[in-house]
């Protein structure tokens, strides 16, 4: 059984042609999930084609071969040290965790996820590591080596075109950029438009904006209009990456989603609509970049390791594999 290893996240219309397309959020905290087989299982049936995995897990990673779904692994954040340190760590890693699957799509390696404080001190060297391993492994071409941002390190939201990183994280994310930029690497951002709401980042808006069932115009932003707040969010960070002087890096939203129960606005009805239309609307693309955006929802499962309240139920299933609410993915 796989637990307290994987995430994943559901991603849409990026990655292939279709209107949307899925990945899953799975057992980082949580000990009552189903087999890895199952899941993979049910990542096929329900038009998943991405997942995310927050940890090499070997179950995971023996069940995915041969089912055409891509795979964003990470490095968790308490090996990124010695991965910083030592370029031979960081072959090894790559060895055992990436190259011993020659069978796995792999797309990017995330270098840790929403690192902070002192350990972003390790960012760029393990990211640099990582790189020359998997170059060193015949692989620099097909696998890209990121990182995942926090929610927090984004000061402005709204509106998009202000957008700006918070002046604590500019320090360690201007190299991390300039890294991508280099690297034809995508950043990945966990953006959340529940939290936007419930922490009041982007003001006293209709809960309606976050849901993406405003009738209308919300935030005129010059010539663009915004009528969600997953939109202006995601062209916030491209307008905070621009103003760091960095062109050409793609945003990835690497976790999204809606809680079921536990805190303000979360209920069943209030996640399957945010979901439901997130999937019908990340193809289209935002004011400023129509086209799609690669998508991952947070999460596959509720997660009963996890603080009681709303971080118990982000999940789009039940261990049991029941469905939490009706919903349709890529199918």
């Amino acid at each position: 059984m796989l637990h307290m290893a994987l995430l994943l996240g559901i991603v849409f219309a990026s990655i292939l042609t279709r209107a949307a397309s899925v990945g899953v959020c799975y057992g980082m905290s949580a000990n009552n999930l189903p087999p890895a087989t199952t899941v993979v299982g049910m990542l096929r049936d329900n038009g998943f084609n991405s997942v995310r995995l927050y940890a090499p897990d070997s179950e995971a990673l023996a069940a995915l071969p041969g089912t055409g779904i891509g795979v964003i692994v990470g490095a968790p954040n308490y090996v990124l040290p010695e991965l910083a340190a030592s370029a031979s760590a960081a072959a090894a890693w790559v060895r055992a965790n990436i190259a011993a699957h020659p069978d796995v799509s792999f797309r990017y390696i995330t270098v840790g996820n929403e690192v902070a404080g002192s350990d972003t001190q390790y960012l760029v060297p393990a990211m640099e590591n990582v790189h020359g391993a998997l170059a060193a492994a015949g692989l620099g071409d097909a696998v890209k080596v990121t990182t995942a941002i926090s929610q927090a390190t984004i000061a402005v939201h709204v509106p998009p075109s202000a957008g700006e990183f918070a002046g604590e994280s500019k320090p360690f994310l201007l190299p991390v950029l300039q890294f991508l930029e280099r690297t034809g690497a995508p950043l990945l951002a966990n953006l959340y438009p529940y939290f936007a709401y419930t922490y009041k980042a982007a003001g006293d808006m209709d809960v309606s904006f976050m849901l993406f069932t405003a009738p209308g115009t919300v935030v005129q932003d010059g010539e663009y209009g915004y009528q969600n707040m997953f939109d202006a969010s995601v062209d916030a960070v491209h307008a905070a990456v621009e103003r760091l002087g960095v062109s050409g890096v793609d945003v990835v939203v690497s976790e999204t989603g809606w809680p079921s129960a536990g805190g303000e606005e979360a209920s069943v009805d209030n996640a399957r609509t945010y979901n439901q239309n997130l999937v019908s609307h990340v193809g289209k693309g935002t004011p400023r970049r129509p086209g799609k955006v690669e998508t991952y929802v947070f999460s596959m499962f509720n997660e009963n390791l996890k603080e009681a309240g709303v971080e118990q139920n982000w999940g789009l299933f039940y261990p049991t594999t029941d469905k939490v609410y009706p919903i349709t993915f890529g199918r």
